[in-house]
């Protein structure tokens, strides 16, 4: 028969032979279970490193150096002047400037309208909620490939061409689909009673939305925002149909100016490439907590 310890539990060496049998087993499965599953996310990291790694070593050789077999993966010889050199070739700081003022507008549209109709969808009651939140969702097996031609068409008629308009606008009127089904998702989770609770102290619907729901949705709203933060930073595809002018270039469209018809500046499109991604590695790095607490939380419903 075990005796208790001073504390009043059970300690190990006190329990019964089939008790501690049992917790050895126990610990013998987690620590095969380390050694299963750390080398195998190990040498997923390594794998997953490799390109990034291979883009920066690139951006410190000669341009005749990069494609090389075997890769060389300390350069040589060692070009950070390089990164000097983008700077010289390119109007880098004039396409970083339209860059960083499309992304921002685009962002806190897509941030405030996503939530605004989540918030309707997801605490609001009116006839034909369901549906027209099925329409919606439907809409995102609609490619936009589909849907290019007549918004390019709108746009001329509106005389947004090679302007920063078709790049922020629509994203201030519902801010897609997706960012609306996720932030619905989470004000789902809210208890209803915080609703009630406003009403009482006297509360607006916007006021609810603006002084109770946004501050419980912090980690949902932070998702929202990497997502739509990576999406306009990269974007390359609407900036080409919809930009001609050269100064109005944002950086993921302005780096393909060292593609040449004859010629790529490989190490300077490199280069490049890095200094566009540094921003998104050190978003990721700052906000990857509260990044994957929105992801989980999204899916949970109490």
């Amino acid at each position: 028969m075990s005796t208790p310890s001073a504390t009043g539990r059970v300690t190990y060496s006190s329990a019964p032979l089939s008790q501690r049998r049992w917790f050895a087993s126990k610990r013998r499965r987690a620590i095969l279970h380390k050694l299963i599953v750390y080398p195998i996310l190990l040498a997923g990291a390594v794998v997953m490193m490799i390109p990034l790694v291979w883009l920066v070593s690139s951006s410190f050789k000669d341009s005749g150096r990069i494609f090389v077999f075997p890769p060389e993966w300390i350069p040589n010889p060692w070009r950070p002047e390089n990164y000097l050199a983008v700077l010289d070739a390119i109007p880098f700081m004039r396409f970083l400037g339209n860059t960083v003022f499309v992304t921002a507008l685009a962002l806190v549209g897509q941030v405030i309208s996503s939530s605004l109709v989540a918030f309707g969808f997801a605490r609001l009651s009116f006839p034909g909620r369901d549906v027209l939140f099925l329409i919606l969702l439907a809409t995102i097996m609609i490619p936009y490939q589909v849907t290019l031609i007549p918004t390019f068409i709108l746009f001329r008629m509106l005389g947004w061409l090679d302007t920063f308009a078709p790049l922020i606008v629509p994203y201030w009127l519902g801010g897609g689909a997706f960012f609306i089904f996720l932030l619905r998702q989470f004000f789902m989770r809210l208890p209803l009673d915080l609703d009630d609770a406003g009403r009482i102290d006297g509360a607006s619907t916007f006021g609810i939305y603006r002084h109770i729901i946004l501050p419980q949705s912090r980690p949902a709203l932070g998702v929202v925002a990497v997502f739509s933060f990576l999406n306009h930073w990269n974007d390359f595809f609407n900036p080409l149909i919809f930009l001609s002018s050269v100064d109005n270039y944002t950086l993921a469209l302005g780096i393909n100016l060292f593609r040449g018809y004859q010629v790529t500046q490989w190490n300077l499109l490199m280069a490049a490439s890095v200094m566009i991604s540094v921003p998104c590695i050190l978003l990721y790095a700052v906000a990857q907590r509260y990044f994957i607490q929105g992801i989980v939380f999204t899916g949970v419903k109490q």
